[in-house]
């Protein structure tokens, strides 16, 4: 009898893995306040939930090993989820949304279930956030992340609006592939639902962010970052507006409307940032010495994690209205497909053709035509 228990008990301790506890407390954190920007307009809010999905598992627990956490010592990578999360719900400025936590594993951090509800969808506030921060309090077990994307239906079906999903997590060693399940949550949910994905991990595991990176590609909207590009409070305050906003045009400094990305190439009338990408007539081929510049923009991009962009083209006149629609059109794509094999996630990029509607110089001369031949950026992200 005594050694039927021990395997038993054995059995469950292999399958559940030795759950560790989380610490208690939070690092001293000075939020930035966003409230200001709100209350004057120039940040527009564009997601009405958020729902937060943990990675509760056992490879949670090891140590993490970054340095940008060491206020703390021994910290473990679920301290870290959980002390991002904390600097998240402090700097979330005062608006009206929705909020919810799922964590994922197994065993008695999960009351022996491969994913738990720790927050049922409810109205945001702070401290009851907090308390569903707090109540992820170990981890242990396998990674089934695919069972959490698939509980998340319930758990947001009754919402209404926009929903940003943030999933904190190592990504690696998933028992099943989340793909399908994703897949099927963006079917249900459509364009409500955008995915932003935040890598915990160290050096060892470093294969899965492109295992995050790959789901937000599959939900064709969010981003990936890591624990150390949200350790900071300038970090924290990038990634919560560019979840939860937009950045409006009402802003003291009108002529700057791609502010922040004119630091190479030629800037517009309009302060927008030209790549110096030009064309030749008729074409949307990128000429050799377009490279160049291409690689300066493909180093702010990697430089500015959360930047995202839409790629415009540009045509001169010549030709019809709906030719060089089309025109412009494939010279935005063929920019889009040089920086994403450079290494540019594809879902960080959007196209927009404008044809021959906005010449930035005249088309009564061969130079001013070369120069409407183009390709400019806008900021999507704000």
């Amino acid at each position: 009898m005594k050694k039927t228990l021990f395997i038993v008990t054995l059995a469950v301790l292999v399958l559940s893995g030795c759950a560790t506890q989380s610490i208690s407390g939070f690092q001293s954190f000075q939020a930035h306040d966003l409230n200001t920007l709100l209350k004057s307009g120039e940040l527009k809010q564009t997601k009405d939930n958020v729902f937060v999905i943990n990675d509760s598992s056992s490879s949670m627990s090891n140590r993490y090993l970054g340095a940008d956490f060491s206020g703390q010592a021994e910290l473990t990578k679920l301290d870290v989820e959980k002390q991002i999360l904390y600097r998240i719900n402090q700097t979330i400025p005062n608006i009206a949304l929705s909020s919810g936590v799922r964590s994922f594993g197994f065993g008695p951090c999960l009351d022996w279930g491969y994913t738990k509800l720790n927050q049922t969808v409810q109205s945001y506030a702070k401290a009851s956030f907090a308390e569903a921060i707090n109540s992820l309090n170990c981890s242990s077990g396998g990674t089934p992340v695919a069972a959490a994307l698939t509980e998340a239906k319930t758990d947001l079906a009754t919402t209404s609006g926009n929903i940003a999903v943030i999933l904190l997590s190592d990504g690696f060693n998933y028992e099943t592939s989340p793909v399908p399940a994703l897949k099927k949550l963006k079917e249900d949910f459509g364009d409500r639902l955008c995915v932003y994905t935040v890598w915990v991990g160290n050096e060892k595991d470093s294969v899965g962010k492109a295992a995050l990176q790959q789901l937000v590609d599959i939900a064709g909207c969010g981003f990936s970052t890591t624990a150390s590009q949200v350790a900071t409070s300038k970090g924290v305050a990038d990634f919560v507006t560019n979840v939860f906003f937009t950045q409006s045009d009402v802003r003291s400094d009108s002529t700057t409307k791609c502010a922040d990305i004119s630091q190479s190439g030629f800037v517009d009338k309009q302060g927008c940032w030209v790549s110096g990408v030009f064309f030749d007539f008729d074409q949307a081929a990128i000429k050799p010495d377009s490279a160049k510049v291409l690689n300066k923009v493909i180093n702010i991009l990697k430089q500015t994690p959360l930047l995202t962009i839409e790629i415009q083209g540009h045509t001169d006149s010549k030709g019809s209205t709906e030719y060089n629609q089309r025109l412009s059109e494939k010279r935005a794509v063929s920019v889009r497909h040089f920086l994403v094999n450079k290494g540019i996630a594809d879902s960080r990029l959007t196209t927009m053709g404008h044809g021959e509607s906005k010449p930035v110089a005249s088309n009564d001369t061969d130079e001013g035509r070369a120069r409407n031949r183009r390709v400019i950026y806008n900021r999507t992200d704000r």
